[in-house]
């Protein structure tokens, strides 16, 4: 794929989306989305429950279409289906509150099936990748169990190495630490600051104030499914703009 590059930075941009609209029924959950994502940018998207986050995440990867706008990926169009659907999925991975680990296979399986039925890899070649994947995510030890034999953290993790497995262009994660116990939150938090800071193009659905402050370029705040405002974490944490914004973080950050 050819990136798509702006004129005005020289930067390559990944995901672009405009003028993006989503119904469900009579609830309009995305209203004029415009979002532009760079080649190595971490977006964090942070907002109150229903305000259109986890749509946003799985339009980009077309696991819900979307009704106007459009979307690119490196300045190319979300394709409709069939091949050019799959590969699209294949380059961008995905990271769920739960984990959808398969559970009939074992953790290097989970890892391997998309590499060797998907790209094509050698099983040689895809079994030694993931296991240094899952060595890089801190779960190497576990290659031989079974997803129900491990914590919800290093479930979490194998779904990570799962994703990169597939050497995607973007990793996109909706809300990934929701689902776990406060003490597995770190461990898959660490995981991904470590991925952010190795380069790799990121949207983030979060609850997770510290990971967002941390490990962010940009912070995009949506609400009623509009994005209010972006900046960068200091300005966004320290001054944010809108009334909306105030009122989410001085309700959050109270706790």
């Amino acid at each position: 794929m050819t990136a798509a590059t702006t004129p005005e930075t020289g930067t390559e941009t990944v995901v672009a989306l405009a003028g993006v609209d989503k119904w469900f029924g009579p609830l309009h959950v995305l209203q004029g989305i415009d979002l532009t994502v760079h080649r190595g940018e971490v977006v964090v998207v942070i907002g109150p429950s229903g305000s259109g986050k986890s749509t946003l995440c799985r339009a980009i990867n077309r696991l819900e279409t979307i009704d106007n706008g459009s979307i690119t990926l490196e300045g190319r169009p979300l394709p409709q289906e069939g091949k050019e659907l799959a590969r699209l999925r294949s380059d961008v991975g995905m990271v769920f509150q739960s984990f959808n680990l398969f559970a009939h296979k074992t953790v290097l399986e989970n890892v391997t099936l998309g590499p060797i039925k998907v790209r094509g890899t050698k099983r040689t070649d895809a079994e030694k990748r993931a296991r240094e994947l899952l060595d890089r995510v801190g779960v190497g030890q576990q290659a031989a169990k079974y997803p129900a034999q491990l914590s919800g953290g290093q479930q979490q993790r194998v779904a990570i190495a799962r994703a990169l497995a597939m050497d995607p262009t973007l990793m996109l994660f909706d809300e990934p630490t929701s689902a776990l116990d406060p003490e597995m939150i770190k461990e898959v938090l660490d995981v991904m600051v470590d991925l952010a800071r190795g380069g790799m193009t990121m949207i983030v659905v979060t609850h997770e104030m510290g990971f967002a402050r941390t490990a962010a370029d940009r912070v995009v705040f949506m609400s009623d499914g509009a994005i209010v405002e972006e900046s960068t974490p200091d300005d966004f944490f320290t001054n944010p703009r809108s009334e909306r914004a105030q009122d989410f973080l001085g309700k959050i950050l109270k706790h």
